[in-house]
């Protein structure tokens, strides 16, 4: 049986599915344990509007046999098709398929909404490993499928919000980032988890360009507890199939109350860290981007207000606008990891 968890902030009752349509969904899934959730990611780039807003709702209901399945091993996809439904979801229709897919920032790749879905494609993630190193007690370079193989996949249905203000609502697979981490036995020195994306300009244009402000690979990090705190995720698909290339292929972060920025992608290293990491966005643009990244429509960036989003696929004539809630509607999960700090100030 699936338990919903409601929380403070989740939605509005005007957006919230109907229940046939929701039961529906949800029958599909019962009936198809080929049909998995998984993942995606966002750092930057410009806005535009995607097409056909009606189609947040026709994905509702319709079952995920549409959906490709990707060049994955074997193992990873049986390991993706066979998630678990967990009480981490919500009634809001989800993003389509194609919306998640085709309207990605990935920089590594290009700096147009499109530029991830067309030149990702070549990426090679099979054979993948993660090197762990830093204050941990159980250092090396791991498989992914040692890394994965004492794990059940669990269903995530996440908003995500990024930093651009604009939304998609995402059904992901994949495992606790915390259960993952504990089997490599941080020390009590460990106070960051630090993130590297993989780094390969012959496959990455991007990482190539003479024009990238960007200092490559791409490095993010959370505080320890963050890391461990039950919301934080690591995905390896979504829509039931294995992550797509532009998504963040075969491995990507996902904490759904900061900004998809901090969701790094295509992972192949985790440092533990006694002192905070100095992070891509935070070198690029440290006036803009703060370490922390939470959610705050309280917070403007700079150059735009963060106090409203628009929810994706959206048009000019259907904009789809709504209120931005504070750490993205997860406060009763993580507002307690910042008690006494100026949020303000730790942006």
């Amino acid at each position: 049986m699936l338990i919903k968890t409601r929380k403070s902030g989740d939605v509005r009752s005007s957006e919230i599915t109907s229940e046939s349509v929701y039961k529906d969904r949800r029958s599909f899934l019962k009936m198809g344990g080929q049909f998995a959730f998984a993942g995606m990611g966002l750092a930057l780039a410009g806005c535009s509007d995607a097409a056909d807003p009606q189609s947040a709702k026709k994905a509702v209901g319709a079952g995920y046999g549409n959906v490709p399945q990707l060049d994955a091993p074997d193992w990873l996809q049986k390991k993706v098709a066979g998630y678990k439904p967990s009480r981490f979801t919500t009634d809001e229709d989800l993003t389509p398929y194609a919306n998640v897919t085709g309207y990605n920032n990935f920089y590594e790749f290009g700096y147009g909404k499109d530029d991830p879905a067309k030149l990702a494609k070549n990426m090679t993630t099979d054979p993948w490993s993660v090197v762990i190193e830093g204050e941990v007690e159980k250092p090396g370079t791991y498989t992914l499928e040692d890394m994965l193989k004492p794990h059940d996949v669990e269903e995530r249905i996440y908003r995500l919000r990024c930093v651009e203000a604009w939304s998609m609502v995402i059904p992901w697979a994949g495992i606790s980032l915390a259960d993952m981490l504990k089997r490599f036995q941080p020390t009590s020195k460990a106070k960051y988890v630090v993130f590297e994306t993989l780094y390969a300009p012959e496959q990455m244009p991007g990482q190539r360009s003479r024009f990238s402000s960007i200092e490559y690979p791409y490095v993010e990090g959370l505080r320890i507890d963050e890391a461990m705190n039950p919301l934080t995720f690591m995905a390896l698909g979504v829509y039931g199939k294995t992550l797509p290339p532009q998504n963040g292929a075969p491995l990507r972060l996902v904490v759904p109350w900061k900004y998809g920025f901090k969701s790094i992608k295509s992972i192949v290293k985790i440092r533990f860290t006694e002192t905070m990491p100095r992070t891509t966005w935070v070198k690029s643009g440290p006036s803009e981007y703060g370490f922390y990244a939470n959610v705050n429509p309280e917070v403007d960036h700079p150059r735009w207000s963060q106090k409203k989003e628009r929810r994706l696929p959206n048009s000019i004539w259907e904009p789809n606008q709504i209120e931005t809630t504070k750490f993205n509607g997860y406060a009763e999960e993580v507002a307690h990891l910042y008690k006494g700090m100026d949020l303000q100030k730790f942006y």
